[in-house]
């Protein structure tokens, strides 16, 4: 049933919102459309999570998004995600690395293939079953600072 919702939803425009926990900007922005992704909205998305630390930013995988909508719908809420991380950039990921702060050396978030994030009114143990259970990249699960990591990577979990 998950996978049909998806797949429905996939056909129509999909919608997200974000909003940075550590810029508090926020951008509510439909990024496909009937005839794909609309580039002006995975521009402001890029922005959104550029790594603010550095004031840079990537272009970020697509599918990034398309996994949050569903997770969304998976469990039956609006697509309004807070981030806590998205780009990071070589120097700001080897900055936190090097300060203890249990980052990966070689993060998916440096390649624009990852992203840390709440979803509001779900519970970030639900968030983590539900990315567990769509098995569409990695997941990781930190119960103490509340976030979900999820990426584009291959299929794998751990917890921080």
């Amino acid at each position: 049933a998950v996978e049909a919702a998806a797949a429905a939803a996939g056909a129509a425009e999909r919608w997200i919102e974000l909003f940075n926990t550590h810029t508090a900007e926020t951008i509510s922005v439909a990024f496909r459309g009937a005839m794909g992704l609309l580039a002006p909205a995975l521009s402001r998305l890029d922005w959104l999570l550029r790594d603010f630390r550095a004031n840079e930013q990537t272009q970020m995988d697509p599918l990034l998004y398309d996994q949050l909508a569903d997770l969304a719908v998976a469990a039956g809420v609006e697509p309004r995600f807070e981030v806590i991380s998205g780009y990071r950039s070589p120097r700001t990921n080897a900055a936190l690395a090097e300060a203890g702060h249990g980052v990966a050396r070689h993060s998916l978030h440096m390649e624009g293939r990852a992203i840390d994030v709440r979803l509001r009114g779900v519970d970030c143990a639900t968030l983590r079953d539900l990315a567990l259970t769509a098995a569409r990249g990695g997941v990781g699960y930190y119960r103490d600072s509340d976030f979900v990591h999820v990426d584009t990577g291959r299929v794998r979990t751990w917890a921080g």
